[in-house]
Parts: structure tokens; sequence; C-alpha cells
């Protein structure tokens, strides 16, 4: 049964566990050959000792942000065209893009796809006063410019622990920080 290959248990024999003899190529390893470590030895290093230190991953370069709020760029040729829609993309407050046509919509982008052409290439937005999604061509964009608000400027860690380094400094009790309204 135990310790025991199915063919030394005839069907229908039953044996107790006390019966069971481990079989004679089965090697139990302890100690080094395992590879326990032994803490005493001078040479014993813990496995988590080459581990990066917590605390040094916890602070990472931050990337400067670019400030695009306001901002109309020529978009002369096709590549500076995608390069300002994928900065749209990326932008956290409301864009307005003009059409050929002359026709105007001001939204917030939320995707686009970028193929081979732009005819084929597409932006959609959710316009400023509406719950639809709006897809657009590229090739059906005159122009495009940063109007609304950024909301994520000034919201990293660092502006945070400013303002409440400002608040606890002027000797404020109550030094929790409430997020602005969005508008």
């Amino acid at each position: 049964m135990w310790g025991q290959p199915p063919s030394a248990v005839r069907p229908g024999e039953a044996r107790r566990f006390s019966e069971a003899k481990p079989l004679p190529e089965q090697t139990f390893m302890t100690g080094k050959e395992a590879g326990h470590i032994d803490h005493s030895s001078p040479q014993a290093t813990p496995p988590h000792a080459s581990a990066p230190n917590p605390d040094a991953l916890e602070v990472a370069p931050g990337a400067a942000r670019e400030q695009l709020e306001g901002w109309i760029p020529a978009m002369a040729s096709d590549e500076e065209l995608r390069l300002a829609l994928e900065k749209a993309f990326d932008y956290r407050g409301d864009v307005t893009i003009t059409r050929k046509d002359g026709s105007k919509i001001e939204g917030y982008v939320f995707d686009r796809r970028s193929a081979a052409t732009l005819r084929a290439s597409v932006v959609r937005l959710y316009p400023k006063n509406s719950s639809e999604k709006v897809s657009i061509s590229y090739a059906d964009i005159a122009s495009l410019a940063f109007t609304g608000r950024d909301t994520a400027a000034g919201k990293s860690w660092e502006a945070w622990m400013k303002k409440y380094a400002e608040k606890k400094a002027r000797g404020e009790k109550n030094l929790s920080l409430h997020p602005e309204p969005l508008d």
C-alpha cells in the first residue's frame, strides 16, 4: 500500500500504514543535500539577501509632463497629425476638433485606431454635451486644439505632499486634502 508500488498490493488485500515499508531505492534527503541552509555557518546567505531594496524601488524617476492645455498643434504633415492625436489620447481634458467641412466638435478622446492610411485611421471621442460616441477619420480633421482643462495637471504625489506640508506649516489641524471639483 503506502510506500510500495501498486503491484505489491493485490486486489482485495489491505495493509495498514504501519506495515508499509519504504522501497530500497527510495532515498530521503535532509540538510545541505536537500537544499537547506545551515544558518549557523558563516558562509550562509539567506535566500532574500540578493533581493533589491524595496525602499529604493519606491522612488522612480517621473516623466516630464508636457503643458498641452491651450496648445494648437501645427499639423502640416500626416506624421504631425498622428503625433498630435496620440497626445490628445493621453491628454486628460477635452479637445476641439475642427473638421475639413468647418464643423467643430469638443469632447474627450477615449480611443484612436491608427491604420496605414489617414482615411482608415479614426479617433473616437465623447462629445462634451452628449453621451454618444463619435468617430472621426483622421483624413477629415483640419485642426486640433487642446481646449479643456487638464484634470491630471498638478495631481502628482509631490504636489499633494507640498500642499500637505504647507497646511501643516500654517498650523492647521484638519490636514486632509480634498479633491478639486472637475467642473
